[in-house]
């Protein structure tokens, strides 16, 4: 600890990121990255974007990503916000629209990003118990609150919320705003997008790290009522006027538009979640139901911190977490068909 710290710095606790190993042969299945790279129209976008122009600075409010974001959710432009990766998206919108005397609300198991934001905000906040199933249940959020967020499908479950039950949690706190963090929507769920023009307390929040295979271009966003997006973009500009570089706002684009390769490489993921589901199953292991790029998974005779380091040992890395309630549980990333077996095989 320096003297040199602001007095609030000392009790941070940050976010802890998936590791990111720097052994090439290990079969990475910890970081929830996709398997498949880029658009190629993506790449060849950003290819075509490393030239002299990247002495000038990029369009601050990166229209042409946003016109691409808009056009394919059938949105305006000033319905959409960009930023740095979604983390940076959502820093903005506790910063922005969380502040206030009532406690946030959000799962005791959910994204370990909201409670380091709280503690860098100075937001007080309650995580509410998913049931049983981990599954979380609308009638626990019907009460006094200054905002409610949580993923769908939930990180680190994969369980997904339905529509309804979304519609259900809107209508019950109209004067707060209620943030559904879509990280892992395409790969088996149905976008609140829908439902934004309806239900101006809702902000939906997306990354392009996951379903678009751009974890390393860092490019969030979020859509929601264009009162919600002007609170962001107030923020934005008195932070960093120019969160998204030229070949980002680009690449970004491409891959909007490139629906074709999106729709093949989400399909292949979710072919393969359900082939490592019914493997796992049929080795005694207990896997929730998952609508993301990941399951999550416990063995009832494994006890699940020696497993993941067994696993490591024979060159397979897979995420576990420390919480009480799922350290029984691994977090396990679908990865190709080569990678998943080469899991199977490990386990065997």
């Amino acid at each position: 600890m320096s003297k040199f710290w602001s007095p609030f710095v000392k009790d941070l606790v940050p976010y802890v990121p998936g590791e990111q190993p720097k052994l090439a042969k290990l079969v990475k299945l910890n970081t929830n990255e996709n398997p498949y790279g880029p658009s190629p129209k993506a790449l060849e976008a950003m290819r075509a974007e490393l030239n002299d122009n990247l002495r000038l600075y990029p369009d601050p409010n990166s229209d042409l990503l946003k016109q691409a974001v808009a056009e394919y959710y059938g949105v305006q432009g000033n319905q959409v916000f960009l930023g740095n990766g979604s983390d940076e998206v959502l820093a903005h919108i506790f910063h922005g629209l969380f502040q206030h005397d009532a406690p946030l609300l959000f799962p005791d198991i959910s994204y370990s990003f909201y409670p380091v934001y709280c503690g860098l905000y100075g937001i007080p906040y309650e995580a509410v118990a998913l049931d049983e199933q981990f599954q979380i249940r609308v009638e626990d959020y019907q009460r006094a609150n200054a905002g409610i967020i949580f993923p769908n499908p939930n990180a680190p479950t994969g369980c997904l919320l339905a529509l309804d039950a979304i519609e259900q949690l809107l209508k019950a706190s109209p004067d707060s705003v209620v943030v559904v963090d879509e990280a892992y929507i395409d790969f088996g769920g149905q976008t609140a997008i829908s439902l934004v023009d309806r239900y101006p307390n809702l902000l939906v929040t997306q990354t392009l790290s996951k379903s678009r295979s751009l974890a390393g271009l860092r490019v969030g966003l979020a859509v929601g009522h264009p009162d919600l997006i002007e609170a962001l973009e107030r923020i934005k500009n008195s932070f960093n006027s120019y969160p998204l570089d030229r070949m980002a706002i680009v690449g970004a684009a491409a891959a909007f538009q490139d629906k074709a390769y999106f729709d093949e490489t989400c399909r292949k993921v979710i072919d393969s979640r359900e082939q490592l589901v019914a493997e796992l199953t049929a080795r005694g292991f207990e896997v929730l139901p998952s609508a993301a790029n990941f399951i999550f998974a416990r063995h009832p005779e494994q006890d699940a911190a020696g497993l993941a380091a067994r696993l490591r040992e024979q060159g397979v890395i897979v995420r576990h977490f420390k919480q009480e309630r799922i350290a029984q549980f691994l977090r396990i990333t679908i990865g190709t068909p080569e990678q998943n077996q080469a899991l199977l095989d490990a386990l065997n």
